[in-house]
């Protein structure tokens, strides 16, 4: 085994990069829980966003408008399971994991005839000035512009849940919906715009896994990203910048892995793929979850 031939700032780099998709739909699925809803088919809505954005990308010849479409593909795939949950007041976990189901179905029957064709490429958005500083700029700042919008879009959650009337809304609706709706706020609008949110996010980070982590279409392509996603919603008791760590501990666990294949490891290399979903595993066992949001998971109906 060669371990001079694993670059530490190229691996920290590429840190980044594989956090990125589980970052995106973890940062959704935190918002959905926060407004008290519990959405178990974040990995439905991810592997929708991913073929949806494919799709528009390879017929647009346009990435951005591939990721728009990602990001409408997982927000309507949401709105069935508000609908269902909010509306007619089917059970979340059920639905959440039907909708699982339905999406990896989905997903491949339209996926079929893109089979093995090769996305565009994304070009990279170096920061001037800070990509040129020595060690810190090619890890942090040289980047492509979803590793970007992905820290933004934490950073704006965080405010907007801190500091905005409507993120106290929605917070009052997740800790207690009947409380919410006893002082004039309308508990399902706000539900449902949290949940098609949290599938525009899934979507963006399965459009993400599409397009430039593989960047292919093939069946399968989220392997448990969603799970993975909902685990780091715990792990971070609900707190938008300890989701950022989460989501950047399993993917220096992936990128960490990969790097010891390359290297030659004498370790089986199934040992080593299980590593980031074992760690994940880990780190949940050890670290005590926060209180989750009070009304989570729980149907909510005006005439109670």
């Amino acid at each position: 085994m060669d371990l001079s031939a694993i670059n530490p700032i190229l691996l920290l780099a590429s840190l980044m990069v594989a956090a990125t998709p589980i970052l995106l739909a973890a940062i959704g699925e935190l918002v959905v829980e926060r407004a008290g809803v519990l959405n178990l088919g974040v990995e439905g809505m991810m592997i929708t966003g991913a073929v949806c954005g494919f799709i528009v990308t390879i017929n647009a010849g346009s990435p951005l408008l591939g990721f728009a479409g990602a990001a409408i593909g997982g927000a309507l795939l949401a709105l069935v399971f508000g609908v269902l949950t909010q509306v007619l007041l089917s059970n979340q976990v059920a639905t959440g994991l039907a909708l699982t189901l339905f999406g990896l179905g989905f997903a491949a029957l339209l996926g079929q005839g893109y089979i093995g064709i090769k996305a565009p490429v994304i070009p990279k958005w170096p920061v001037p000035v800070l990509s040129d500083i020595p060690v810190i700029g090619p890890i942090l700042f040289n980047h492509d512009p979803v590793v970007y919008l992905g820290i933004a879009i934490i950073a704006g959650v965080w405010a907007f849940l801190r500091y905005s009337r409507a993120g106290l809304i929605l917070r009052a609706v997740g800790e207690n919906h009947d409380a919410a709706h006893a002082l004039g706020y309308h508990v399902i609008r706000v539900r449902l715009l949290a949940i098609m949110f949290g599938g525009a996010c899934a979507g963006l980070g399965g459009a993400y896994l599409s397009l430039v982590r593989v960047p292919q279409w093939t069946e399968g392509l989220t392997a448990g990203a969603g799970w993975i996603a909902l685990a780091i919603v715990v792990f971070a008791s609900w707190r938008p910048w300890r989701l950022l760590l989460g989501a950047y501990l399993f993917g220096g666990v992936t990128v960490l892995q990969l790097n010891l294949q390359a290297a030659g490891m004498a370790i089986p290399v199934a040992y080593l793929s299980m590593a980031p979903y074992l760690a994940t595993i880990l780190v949940l066992v050890m670290m005590r979850a926060g209180r989750a949001p009070g009304s989570l998971a729980q149907s909510f109906h005006a005439s109670r």
